[in-house]
């Protein structure tokens, strides 16, 4: 590549165009161009349908690239092989934080008491959004992934479901350290859900910006979940062939520490 088009892809690359939604173009060497969506994957009502504008974006891309398709459905969480009772495995203040929780949010005990721990806080989350009004079919990825079929646009997956499985499967301790960032920041993750529903409602902070988020992870959760595989989808992004793409990562990917826009900038 010439000087003059390297120039011209950093400029392009530095683009300042806002959206009223959490996103931001990237421009790429070899003529690569992602526009980055910061996805919530379960949504309210009111964040359907979406922006035409966004749908014109996906309309005239090369590909929608999400983390994971989810429009088929079907768990693999069947699979897991039983754990020891949770009252085993917790301390008695934390075993009952989880008897009230489950009480609260209308849980079966005994449908999650032999998961691994990972599962179980997966397993809250999702009823917390619940409880705020958030539904999987409102999702940003999953209108996105229903939409790139109506307009017969291909979708690639940055990881696919089995894999972030698999990822969660060798957490230390079962996935115990994501149930205790679970029940330790349980309130803190219902402000964060709904600031950025307030994303998609009203306009939103630009990403990779110094916007302060309450920190929902501990360090070591935080390097595994979020560091590490916004290494991963920059390698996989800076292998793309050239053309235009709307790539839909989970909205925190694209803001704090190490967040996947920066690692692209640095190319």
């Amino acid at each position: 590549m010439g000087l003059l088009s390297r120039i011209r892809s950093l400029f392009s690359g530095l683009a300042t165009t806002t959206y009223p939604w959490p996103a931001l173009d990237v421009a790429l060497p070899g003529q690569r161009y992602l526009h980055l969506v910061g996805s919530i994957h379960m949504g309210t009502r009111d964040m359907a349908p979406l922006s035409q504008r966004l749908l014109d974006k996906l309309r005239d891309a090369d590909a929608l690239i999400v983390e994971a398709d989810i429009s088929e459905g079907g768990s693999p969480f069947s699979r897991n092989a039983d754990e020891k009772p949770l009252e085993q495995r917790l301390s008695p203040a934390d075993w009952q934080r989880v008897v009230s929780l489950t009480q609260e949010l209308g849980i079966s005990l005994s449908a999650i008491d032999n998961q691994p721990a990972w599962q179980i806080a997966l397993v809250l989350q999702a009823h917390q959004a619940q409880r705020l009004g958030l539904r999987p079919d409102y999702g940003i990825d999953f209108q996105l992934l229903e939409a790139a079929k109506a307009l017969s646009v291909p979708v690639v997956e940055l990881e696919g479901a089995q894999s972030q499985i698999d990822m969660l499967m060798q957490l230390p301790q079962g996935g115990m350290p994501l149930l205790m960032d679970t029940l330790t920041h349980w309130h803190t993750n219902a402000r964060l859900l709904q600031t950025m529903i307030g994303w998609w409602m009203e306009t939103p902070p630009p990403p990779q910006d110094n916007t302060a988020l309450p920190n929902t992870f501990g360090e070591e959760l935080y390097d595994v979940l979020m560091y590490q595989r916004n290494r991963q989808w920059q390698a996989f992004l800076q292998q793309l062939p050239a053309g235009r793409y709307v790539v839909a990562v989970g909205a925190l990917h694209l803001y704090g520490e190490g967040n996947l826009p920066n690692l692209l900038k640095k190319i």
